[in-house]
């Protein structure tokens, strides 16, 4: 029986075996204490590798964002958003519930930029009718899309020239990265903190870790203690971590191919539109009263999608070349 395909997103991975075994081995203490030395080896490396002083490990990167915002931002602040960012859009409103802090969704570009000038027009004035602008959040790659290093050198110059702190959710920056050709340093340029995924496109089956300063991680522990994150011998997973950032980056590029090919053999088809990818997401817009049948059809040649009529499709390591090339079979007998 052919084994399912998974398009749904890079988050469905799973570890492999020498992940299993680093995590099967490691030593682990109680991280709440801080005296889990896998857990601290992974936060050591990681500040490293993205060039900051400390890292905090995180059970997820809705939490690791949230910590972010928590520590940049007081009651009554807001931060500066795009409206399609997964800080605003995906993770609940955390930060206006849990930290009464208020999202200003700014509208993205075409590219997924925020304009520097709706930035700079939405930065409030220092007058108690307004919440004050304490930060800017940005995200990279942002729906699959690359923010270009120039831009980013320029918003985050905008942002700290006005006196906001800067954050970059950084789920997928690894991606970002490797398709730019710079370092994970050079890609977290110009941002105070740093959320970097470790269970999407670089396989470990949980965790993310927030990166800053040694007094901004030092408040982002209070409230990841507070929010329920502290995990006490956490190293077992930490370990599946360190092991992605150790050997997974640079096999993303794999994935971005394997999106290319993907996206450029679909776009032959009738009656869809692709977009170019620029990482390992794209888009296929279906006619909608088509989109039930398709699925029906993925589904019994065990393909699984996120159904929509602009549906998403997401490459990742467990996306092997042979099975998109079943996928690109069935979608063209589905679409003649």
């Amino acid at each position: 029986m052919e084994q399912w395909l998974d398009l749904r997103s890079d988050t469905v991975t799973q570890p492999c075996a020498a992940m299993r075994s680093a995590m099967n081995v490691a030593p682990v203490g109680d991280d709440v204490y801080g005296d889990d030395p896998t857990v601290n080896r992974l936060q050591e490396y990681a500040a490293d590798l993205f060039g900051f002083e400390d890292a905090l490990f995180a059970p997820s990167g809705t939490q690791s964002n949230l910590l972010a915002l928590l520590a940049h931002c007081g009651r009554g602040d807001e931060y500066l958003v795009g409206q399609e960012a997964h800080t605003y859009r995906y993770e609940g409103g955390g930060a206006a519930v849990l930290g009464s802090i208020q999202p200003q969704p700014i509208i993205n570009q075409p590219d997924g930029s925020i304009a520097l000038a709706d930035i700079e027009s939405y930065i409030k004035p220092d007058d108690f009718h307004f919440a004050r602008t304490k930060l800017l959040a940005l995200e990279n790659t942002i729906n699959g899309r690359l923010l270009p290093m120039a831009y980013v050198q320029q918003a985050t110059a905008l942002a700290h020239g006005k006196g906001l702190s800067t954050h970059l959710d950084g789920a997928r920056v690894c991606n970002a990265a490797v398709k730019l050709g710079v370092s994970p340093r050079d890609i977290a340029q110009g941002f105070d903190s740093v959320s970097v995924c470790l269970s999407k496109g670089l396989g470990a089956p949980v965790g993310s870790v927030l990166l800053g300063s040694r007094p901004f991680i030092k408040e982002a522990r209070r409230w990841r203690k507070m929010l329920g994150g502290g995990m006490r011998q956490a190293g077992i997973l930490a370990a599946g971590g360190l092991y992605a950032l150790e050997h997974n980056i640079q096999r993303l590029a794999e994935d971005h191919d394997n999106a290319t090919y993907f996206a450029t053999e679909l776009a032959k088809m009738k009656n869809i539109k692709v977009s170019t990818p620029q990482t390992n997401i794209f888009y296929v817009d279906v006619p909608s009263f088509v989109c039930k049948g398709l699925n029906d059809v993925l589904e019994l040649t065990r393909i699984r999608v996120s159904m929509s009529p602009r549906l998403r499709i997401v490459t990742h390591m467990d996306t092997r070349r042979e099975d998109i090339e079943r996928a690109i079979t069935v979608f063209g007998d589905f679409f003649g």
